[in-house]
């Protein structure tokens, strides 16, 4: 079974979304494990993928500027 994401906004998406891992990465064009290392704090994510994935689970509200809602 693969982790929870890190953010709970995240976690929360990704549930009421009812979305994989692996349908996420499909959908952005990403492998799923680099989605799950993203999801998971493993890797920051570019700007790009951050907005993609915010695209796919519907988040639309900004993210806290903290250092685990970074980017590259």
């Amino acid at each position: 079974m693969a982790p929870n994401p890190q953010c709970a906004a995240l976690a929360a998406a990704k549930e009421r979304k009812g979305l994989s891992y692996a349908q996420i990465a499909a959908q952005i064009g990403k492998s799923e494990q680099h989605v799950i290392d993203v999801c998971t704090g493993a890797t920051q994510p570019t700007q790009a993928e951050f907005d993609a994935l915010a695209r796919v689970l519907g988040i639309t509200s900004a993210p806290p500027h903290d250092s685990a809602h970074a980017t590259k």
